[in-house]
């Protein structure tokens, strides 16, 4: 008898042991209803993230870029296999702002502000927002969220879908821009979805090897450091309610192997605190309320082409029955069909042919209907036909040429030899057998004073074969 009680009291044991160290479960996270094709998704992702790349500033720095596209592939490669959608693609960039902040698009587009970087204390810490935007991807949340809206047809806010996944300043904007006044609705994800983005996220990261635990302490930083404001991640990512407690308690149910490279994310951030500052998000919504892309190449500086100034002295000149007056250091340019008078190195030869960037260029066009401001109008739309930056006004000044009625119309372009802008006058008459004549200036703007006088006396002295 008491060998049986020694032989039962270690099950005994084992059995009140076994209940003392119960692990909880993983939570079953299902994706909501959605009455759209996973085709939607990647079109709504692909038209949004094209006009994120055009009205947010990208930061351009490989190594930066490298190592967070790292991140995001290390997470995508840990998605559980009954999230994974194939016509998905996956992406990452950096927006250079300051503020932290990070989105992604339905389709697999993800873009996650520097200050992300620059102020999270930890690699999981990122990898765990990352993980965070990557769920609502993964469960379809945006087209998801416009499914609850039955009346409306996704066509008809997409620009609302933009809005409500971007979030913060650049989201208003763009959900601004649809002309379907659907208010705040789409605005922000609803704490129902936070908690799924959650707690999907927490699976995915402790699957790549980071902490949970990160994500916890991240998203507790970031609603302390809110203020009044608030970042832009909290403006579209609500907090469902006792957000880090219940991610804590998923981690518990979660097993972690590998570790995030501490080394590497301050190699970034030290790579970050070499750059210039990023832009606020007040600087980026007045560049997008002035129409300006933060992406846009800068503009080359003018080139100085070293043209000597008009001379005093004048010389006269026939060309093809032509006859004018000239500043004497002005000689024919060989290098152009049409008889054109300039200094020496004004003429610039390329590709794409020669262009003159000082001087006058005179010629026939045809004409048809007889009526100089139609047939003027005409020549001006060809001529800028050929020199895409050349503007217009549309109107004419009267003037004469050689004796006869003409038109004076001042158009503005950007020298393709200087890149820099320039002013062209362009002279017309209709001669008596039936044809356009015309005669333009040319001079970079910063050299209106000393030319526009001398190309006028250009105009005065030519006279026309009769």
């Amino acid at each position: 008898m008491h060998l049986l009680l020694a032989r039962r009291l270690p099950a005994a044991l084992f059995v009140v042991l076994a209940l003392s160290t119960v692990v909880p479960a993983q939570t079953k996270v299902t994706a909501p209803k959605n009455k759209f094709p996973v085709s939607e998704d990647v079109k709504l992702g692909k038209d949004a993230a094209a006009e994120v790349r055009k009205t947010m500033p990208l930061l351009a720095e490989p190594a930066v870029s490298s190592y967070l596209s790292g991140l995001g592939a290390r997470l995508v490669a840990a998605v559980p296999p009954e999230f994974r959608i194939p016509d998905f693609t996956y992406t990452f960039e950096v927006v250079n702002q300051q503020d932290i902040n990070a989105f992604a698009l339905p389709g697999g587009a993800m873009f996650v502000n520097r200050g992300m970087i620059e102020k999270v204390a930890s690699e999981g810490g990122v990898a765990g927002v990352m993980a965070h935007e990557l769920s609502h991807v993964l469960l379809r949340h945006g087209t998801a969220q416009v499914t609850k809206a039955q009346r409306f047809q996704i066509g008809a806010i997409a620009g609302q879908v933009i809005g409500a996944v971007v979030g913060g300043t650049t989201g208003g904007l763009i959900a601004q821009g649809s002309q379907f006044g659907l208010g705040t609705y789409f605005l922000k994800f609803s704490r129902e979805y936070e908690k799924q983005a959650d707690l999907l996220g927490a699976q995915v990261m402790a699957r790549a090897g980071w902490d949970p635990r990160e994500m916890a302490e991240v998203f507790k930083a970031i609603e302390k450091d809110a203020g009044a404001a608030g970042p832009q991640w909290m403006s579209s990512h609500p907090n469902p309610g006792n957000r880090y407690e219940y991610i804590l308690q998923e981690g518990k149910a979660l097993k972690v192997s590998g570790g995030g490279s501490t080394a590497e994310f301050q190699a970034v951030r030290a790579k970050l605190a070499a750059l210039p500052p990023g832009y606020t998000a007040a600087q980026v919504a007045q560049m997008q309320k002035a129409g300006t892309s933060p992406n846009a190449a800068p503009a080359p500086a003018p080139r100085t082409v070293p043209v000597a100034l008009p001379a005093a002295q004048t010389r006269t000149v026939t060309v093809e029955g032509v006859r004018l007056s000239l500043p004497a250091n002005w000689s024919q340019q060989a290098q152009l069909s049409s008889p054109t008078f300039a200094p020496q190195g004004a003429v610039s030869t390329s590709g794409s042919g020669a262009a003159f960037t000082h001087g006058v260029q005179f010629g026939w066009a045809k004409a048809s209907s007889g009526v100089l401001d139609r047939e003027t109008a005409g020549f001006i739309k060809g001529l800028s036909a050929g020199n895409p930056q050349v503007r217009w006004s549309g109107r004419s000044s009267p003037t004469t040429l050689s004796g006869a009625s003409a038109l004076s119309s001042t158009l503005s372009n950007v020298s393709e030899v200087t890149g820099g802008a320039e002013t062209l006058t362009v002279v017309t008459t209709l001669t008596g057998d039936g044809r356009l004549f015309f005669l333009i200036g040319v001079c970079p703007d910063v050299e209106a004073a000393s030319y526009a006088a001398p190309i006028d006396r250009v105009r005065q002295s030519l006279q026309l074969p009769r």
